[in-house]
Formats: C-alpha cells, structure tokens, sequence
C-alpha cells in the first residue's frame, strides 16, 4: 500500500473501556473491536488517567465504582483535559447512588446498568462516536 492509500484510510473511532473487572474490559474490547472501533483498556482509575495523558481517544466507556479513583472523579479530569469527553462518556454501573445519578442527569451522557446486554452498550457508544467516524461506518456498510 502506498502512502497516501495509507492517508486516505479513515480513522477509527478510539474507545476507553474503564472497569475495575477484567472479564468486563477484555469482553468489551472484544465486543467494540467487533464493531469497528479502537479499544483501550483500563482496570483502574489510575490507568485510566495515564492512557488519557498518552493517547486520543474519541469516547470513554466508564464503571462508576472503581476502587482506586472512582468513576465520577476520573470523569471530571478525563473532561478537564478532552473536553469532548463531557459529552462523550457513557457511564455503567450497577447501582446508582444520588450523587452518580446527578453527575449522569448534570453531563447529559447516557448510562447503561449492569448488568447489560452487549449490543445496547455497542448501541449507546455508537450513539457517541464522533460524526466522521459514523459517516465512515455508514458508508462502509
């Protein structure tokens, strides 16, 4: 392939998973790749923040109770950093306290509760996905 055959390949929309389980991470990063999307993983708040630092990335998928750094304060660095990501978030978790449910209903981003069906989860990243990266996909389709 030539270089500018290289160039003209569309960028694939770059997903975060963050979940403190790892069955979850690698049964999401097989989901989305499956999909048609970049995944990135992480099982700690900490990591998290590190990939964040390191890599673009389009949509963030994120548990609300992880053990190191909760989900909400990952959140709010993730956004001061990417502020595209305060609208491109999707929260998941498996129960919501009252101040989980305020953060969802403050930032407007969709949240899906454990447990979930994989293809509602697809369904709501797609529904975050960058516009070029949906029009790709359409056309590809």
């Amino acid at each position: 392939m030539s270089e500018t055959e290289g160039a003209m390949l569309p960028e694939r929309t770059r997903v975060l998973v963050v979940d403190d389980e790892p069955a979850i991470c690698r049964a999401l990063s097989i989901a989305l790749t499956r999909a048609g999307y970049d995944v990135l993983t992480a099982q700690s708040g900490d990591a998290a923040l590190s990939m964040l630092a390191a890599e673009r990335v389009d949509v963030m998928v994120i548990d609300l109770r992880i053990p190191d750094t909760r989900g909400d304060v990952v959140f709010e660095l993730a956004a001061a950093t990417h502020p595209h990501l305060r609208h491109q978030t999707l929260f998941m978790t498996g129960d919501i306290s009252e101040k989980a449910h305020k953060l969802i209903l403050s930032c407007k981003c969709p949240s899906v509760r454990k447990p979930f069906e994989l293809r509602e989860l697809i369904t709501a990243v797609a529904a975050l996905a960058p516009r070029r990266a949906r029009d790709i996909r359409d056309q590809s389709a």
